[in-house]
């Protein structure tokens, strides 16, 4: 998904594609996208199985997978995908997005009631700053949930700069200029961190540190929303989730009241962090997400030590 723009033609996601095949390789790219049609086709079989048994129209859960871009959200939807009984909408369900966006939320609510699934999760990232009224606004027959999944700030940029390069950089010049009210990037924002994004030199700032910006002024959303005091949004780090995939997902199973199967972490290659040196990236913003890292490990730790 483009980070610049909500609605990328069709010969930009060619030629992201392409370049994320050829620096990343095809096998990559075809499981980042799930390309694989006969893993679709099977898995499409078992989730109408499941429906054909166990139909519990309208008291499907809707779930919202939000966060920002390249912090491992499809891993984590990948697992929960895996489950016969769950209904998965990715950003490029045309039913529930338009452009990456959120259909409006009487659309989503029609998904949810009629859904013979036990949970309906969606992954509206472009949407996570709206992420209280998802939740208390729905009006669907059960309580919705929501996963907010982060990532250390130099893996983040590393993966956003090789798959957006300077997509960041592009939009946080506009927000700073004042062009940027209609932008999705711009939503949700503190005066506090919109006074931040308009103190930088845009000219001189490297792709890096801005993606790194990107970053933080997108995860202090979790705790300026309020979410870190809700019991009905579970925080999820992708790097804990890479060094420990079961601890992780039973976790997420139980939040979600879901059974944990082995099928959910096939996919996850256990690894610990890399050994590569930290980016440069501005020294200023380099402190604010060291910080805000430290904050989000702690509340991340405590869901983990949650019954």
């Amino acid at each position: 998904m483009s980070e610049r723009s909500a609605r990328p033609s069709r010969a930009q996601r060619i030629e992201r594609h392409v370049r994320w095949a050829r620096e990343h390789g095809l096998r990559r790219l075809v499981e980042e996208d799930q390309l694989n049609p006969i893993t679709r086709a099977s898995l499409a079989y078992r989730k109408w199985q499941w429906r054909r048994a166990h139909d519990v129209r309208p008291n499907a859960v809707p779930v919202f997978v939000v966060g920002v871009q390249r912090s491992g959200t499809n891993m984590l939807t990948r697992g929960l995908e895996s489950r016969p009984e769950i209904e998965v909408h990715n950003e490029n369900s045309r039913r529930a997005f338009d452009g990456f966006r959120l259909r409006p939320e009487h659309v989503i609510r029609e998904i949810v009631v009629s859904s013979g699934h036990r949970h309906v999760v969606f992954k509206p990232l472009c949407d996570s700053h709206r992420t209280p009224d998802l939740l208390d606004g729905l009006g669907t027959p059960s309580r919705g949930r929501a996963v907010w999944a982060y990532r250390s700030v130099d893996g983040r940029v590393r993966s956003a700069v090789a798959k957006f390069g300077s997509d960041n950089l592009v939009a946080l010049r506009e927000i700073a200029a004042g062009r940027g009210d209609g932008m999705w990037q711009a939503q949700g924002l503190s005066a506090e961190n919109r006074e931040l994004i308009e103190s930088f030199d845009y000219e001189n700032l490297s792709p890096e540190s801005a993606a790194a910006l990107f970053w933080y002024v997108r995860n202090s959303l979790y705790f300026e929303l309020g979410l870190d005091r809700r019991d009905d949004v579970m925080l999820a780090s992708y790097d804990a989730l890479v060094a420990g995939p079961e601890l992780v997902i039973r976790s997420l199973c139980s939040f979600l009241e879901l059974r944990f199967d082995e099928d959910m972490i096939d996919h996850i290659e256990r690894r610990t962090p890399p050994s590569t040196r930290p980016l440069v990236i501005d020294d200023e913003i380099r402190t604010l997400c060291d910080r805000l890292t430290a904050r989000l490990d702690r509340a991340a730790a405590a869901h983990l030590e949650r019954p």
